[in-house]
């Protein structure tokens, strides 16, 4: 397994404004082996950044030496494909498709997808859909995405969030399926499922050979909200019970810490971690 750091957790990384060169070299530097890039509305990686530049940014990961084997997109959640008005599904799909043809021309193997949302904890004023419609739209998105992906060679990765959506292993699993499309598999993120009253090991097994990518991240259960992911080690996740499960299902791809907000010390210390985690 790779040890991959997320974009965002780079200084200016959120907002989509830490030089790509100075990111690889930052990650390099802090001993990880994949840098997963990120892709939004705004910032030097755009669903409207042309090819030239995706080229740039290719080379650039290459003369680091280290793999960009993935990129992310959390542009869902400004426009969630699962959103009652139809035009916002549509500029969802069609932000979207062209991330993924940015994915392909950057060299990436697969790019996260957020598959919309029933509710959006951090957002108030975020009117709740039905889940049934929910699902039938992320659906709708998902089929078209992944037409999109088969296309173009790389994987759309739907990732489990706190969304009010997919809660449930054996649903994910069972949505996933349904696609029926070998491009679409699951971004399994370990963190984002303990407050659910969830088991990561369980749900690595159960979800086996669907998950094509993961995400690292730790959570403190007396915590319960936001402010209760923490930096690797320091919460409840059973590290040793996780990394297990993934041995045993024959994961062998990128493990992206996604850490944020970016502090200082924050590379070297979750370098450090996952160093830590996978000498268990």
């Amino acid at each position: 397994m790779l040890k991959s750091i997320s974009y965002w957790s780079m200084p200016g990384g959120l907002e989509g404004h830490c030089a790509i060169e100075e990111a690889f070299q930052l990650a390099k530097k802090a001993g990880f082996e994949a840098l997963e890039l990120a892709i939004g509305p705004e910032g030097l990686l755009t669903p409207e950044t042309d090819k030239a530049t995706c080229l740039e940014y290719k080379k650039i990961a290459e003369d680091s030496g280290l793999a960009a084997e993935t990129l992310a997109s959390g542009m869902s959640w400004a426009l969630p494909p699962t959103h009652p008005d139809p035009a916002v599904r549509a500029k969802s799909i069609e932000i979207h498709t062209k991330a993924l043809q940015r994915a392909a021309w950057l060299g990436c193997e697969a790019m996260l997808f957020v598959p919309g949302a029933v509710v959006i904890p951090w957002e108030p004023d975020y009117k709740p859909v039905r889940y049934d419609l929910a699902v039938e739209r992320a659906r709708h998105a998902v089929i078209e995405l992944g037409e999109v992906a088969a296309d173009l060679g790389v994987q759309l990765a739907v990732e489990n969030v706190w969304n009010g959506l997919f809660y449930s292993p054996l649903e994910f699993a069972g949505f996933i399926d349904e696609i029926g499309n070998p491009a679409v598999g699951i971004y399994f993120d370990i963190g984002n499922i303990l407050n659910h009253q969830q088991w990561p090991p369980h749900w690595i097994a159960l979800l086996n050979d669907r998950i094509v990518r993961v995400h690292l991240k730790d959570f403190q259960l007396e915590n319960g909200t936001l402010a209760g992911f923490c930096d690797l080690g320091k919460g409840d996740i059973p590290w040793k019970e996780t990394i297990q499960a993934l041995r045993d299902i024959g994961y062998n791809r990128t493990l992206t810490a996604e850490m944020m907000p970016p502090a200082p010390g924050l590379l070297e210390r979750t370098a450090v971690a996952m160093n830590e985690i996978l000498a268990l």
